[in-house]
């Protein structure tokens, strides 16, 4: 009876092998799923430093634009004392080709 007994305690090969399976594929789909959240949580965190970097840029080119319209307001200053100067220049010259007539 013995033989018997140990016989039926222990699966036949055929359900071993599904057994195998069956753990591999749970295995498996656990691997499968680590997996997939961290993928999430990697492309979460690629989604947090993206808005940032639109928020820095967006500063960056509020900051770009007024330092362009400083630059340009300058110029404009710059142009306006070059021009007066060269009016106080000429204004000398012609006073001093006058003296001498």
């Amino acid at each position: 009876m013995e033989p018997k007994a140990a016989m039926a305690s222990s699966p036949p090969p055929h359900e071993g092998q599904l057994l195998q399976r069956s753990e591999a594929n749970s295995q498996l789909s656990t691997i499968v799923f680590d997996l997939s959240q961290q993928v999430q949580a990697a492309m979460e965190n690629m989604l947090k430093m993206i808005n940032e970097i639109d928020e820095n840029s967006t500063g960056i080119m509020e900051g770009i634009a007024k330092c362009k319209d400083n630059a340009l307001e300058r110029r404009k200053t710059l142009e306006e004392q070059k021009e007066n100067f060269q009016k106080a220049a000429f204004t000398v010259l012609d006073i001093l080709n006058n003296k001498d007539i």
